[in-house]
């Protein structure tokens, strides 16, 4: 059975990834050819001709369509639809590509790759603070890694790796022994968990500027297939503020937006929100550097785990108290597997 959620909307690409140039993407395994048109919006083809299968993004574009680069076949745009066998006039009725449902909207391309009779854009990943002037929008980088989604995924509704995986920068000891909250009823499942009057992780050491001990926070909030939001963030100890005062505090909103490559490579596209540092782009450049910092800490450690999973199993891994999170997950992807 496939181990890829069909029938959902995925991140294909940063839109500053995508051009009038013709560019293959690969997304649940399947290549996948895109380019803007003349109007501006963003074109996804399936990167194959059904003739002789070479990848269309090794032909060239003309207008908005797409000509093979060995026989000549030339490919609508928007429909896929073959408009040009050279030396014949009739058109078979197989000669077409699967052309995939696109969205954009706040500097992302989103592309559904099941039934497009089912793509509703409703169902998007959206926020208010997108859209917000009180808050700044920044986006990150592709981060690419050798493993499976659903392990890049369970990794950001997993608060209690924080304390191990990022000591010197998303967390440090002081919250290795406090307990982590799951709640599962709703569109996302949220883990969650206060250190309160701590010394602050490094992250707000370098930013957030506070002089003490502070009240800080993770809220992680895992959506399936396979998109994430990492609400976190610290105040002041002495001003004691309530679990639903966080934007009295330096609140920031990490944002995954996983791509299933294959089943052994995904790419992690992640941006941020804050409520802090509005017109300071410097924040962006700072934030960006230390993002990178344990992010490539997350990529290290889940390349290893990826590696042993290929090997042979001896036993069947132990679960913990902490896996309710990623339990629940798995146990939701299946069940839109089996539909």
């Amino acid at each position: 059975m496939s181990i890829f959620v069909k029938n959902a909307w995925y991140v294909a690409a940063w839109s500053t990834e995508i051009d009038d140039q013709l560019r293959r993407f690969t997304i649940l395994d399947e290549h996948i050819v895109m380019f803007r048109k003349s109007d501006g919006t963003v074109a996804a083809l399936e990167d194959r001709c059904p003739h002789r299968l070479l990848p269309l993004s090794k032909g060239k574009r003309i207008g908005d369509t797409v000509q093979c680069g060995y026989h000549g076949l030339t490919f609508d745009g928007t429909t896929g639809m073959c408009t040009r066998v050279p030396g014949q006039t009739n058109l078979p009725k197989s000669a077409y590509v699967t052309s995939y449902a696109i969205e954009e909207r706040h500097g992302i391309v989103w592309i559904w790759m099941g039934d497009p009779e089912t793509a509703d854009p409703a169902q998007i990943f959206d926020l208010p603070q997108f859209t917000n002037p009180n808050w700044a929008v920044h986006h990150g980088d592709a981060l690419h890694v050798q493993s499976n989604y659903l392990n890049v995924a369970e990794n950001l509704v997993d608060p209690a790796h924080v304390s191990f995986v990022h000591p010197t920068t998303l967390g440090n000891a002081a919250s290795e022994n406090v307990p982590v909250h799951v709640q599962t009823e709703g569109e996302a499942i949220v883990a969650w968990r206060w250190i309160r009057d701590a010394e602050p992780i490094g992250f707000f050491k370098n930013f957030g500027d506070f002089d003490g001990n502070v009240d800080r926070w993770h809220y992680y909030y895992l959506y399936t297939p396979c998109t994430a939001m990492i609400d976190f963030g610290s105040a002041p100890a002495e001003a004691a503020i309530a679990e639903d005062e966080r934007d009295k505090g330096v609140r920031i909103l990490a944002l995954h937006f996983i791509t299933p490559v294959t089943e052994t490579y995904s790419i992690d596209r992640w941006m941020h929100i804050r409520n802090t540092a509005l017109d300071d782009p410097k924040a962006e450049e700072t934030m960006d550097r230390m993002f990178r910092t344990a992010f490539q800490e997350d990529k290290e450690i889940l390349e290893a785990v990826q590696a042993e999973e290929n090997r042979p199993a001896k036993r069947r891994p132990i679960r913990l108290a902490i896996d309710k999170g990623p339990l629940v997950y798995r146990k939701r992807i299946n069940e839109l597997l089996e539909k």
